[in-house]
């Protein structure tokens, strides 16, 4: 279980080398990617369900992400992007094409359907935090308007 954390984070700083991000941000970014994965096999160990683990590891790399840009004042994409990397179902993805390449239909459906289903997790994971977060942040501020207009 280390060594996939670890290289789920070395499988987030190559990213964003690639995308150009921020040095000083690389390894936020590793970090965030490191997260995600460790979230992904808390859950998949717990439930044994790849949909809600990759959306919990997704869930958890917006999560990271929002508070990451708040606090280095930068776009949450810098660590989103690298962060979900190592979630990214490639190895299903290549082998529903494979499958499909031998003619072997029922399991790249399967595998296909598995595919489409991970990486609407992974999406819709991202996005739900992303406006949790948004929306808790509206709250406080909100609160500390109307603390203010009080006085």
């Amino acid at each position: 279980m280390v060594k996939q954390i670890v290289l789920a984070f070395f499988g987030s700083i190559f990213p964003a080398i690639l995308f150009n991000i921020d040095r000083k941000k690389i390894i936020w970014g590793g970090f965030c990617g490191a997260i995600g994965w460790t979230a992904y096999l808390v859950v998949y160990n717990h439930i044994n369900s790849n949909v809600m683990a990759y959306f919990s590891g997704a869930f958890i790399v917006g999560i990271y992400s929002e508070f990451m840009a708040r606090k280095l004042k930068t776009p949450a994409v810098e660590f989103s992007i690298p962060g979900i990397f190592p979630l990214v179902p490639g190895i299903t993805a290549y082998k529903t094409i494979s499958y499909i390449v031998d003619q072997n239909y029922s399991l790249a459906y399967s595998k296909g359907m598995q595919t489409i289903a991970a990486a609407g997790a992974i999406g819709f994971g991202i996005m739900l935090s992303s406006t949790t977060f948004r929306f808790i942040s509206m709250i406080i501020e909100s609160s500390k308007n109307n603390k203010y207009e009080r006085r």
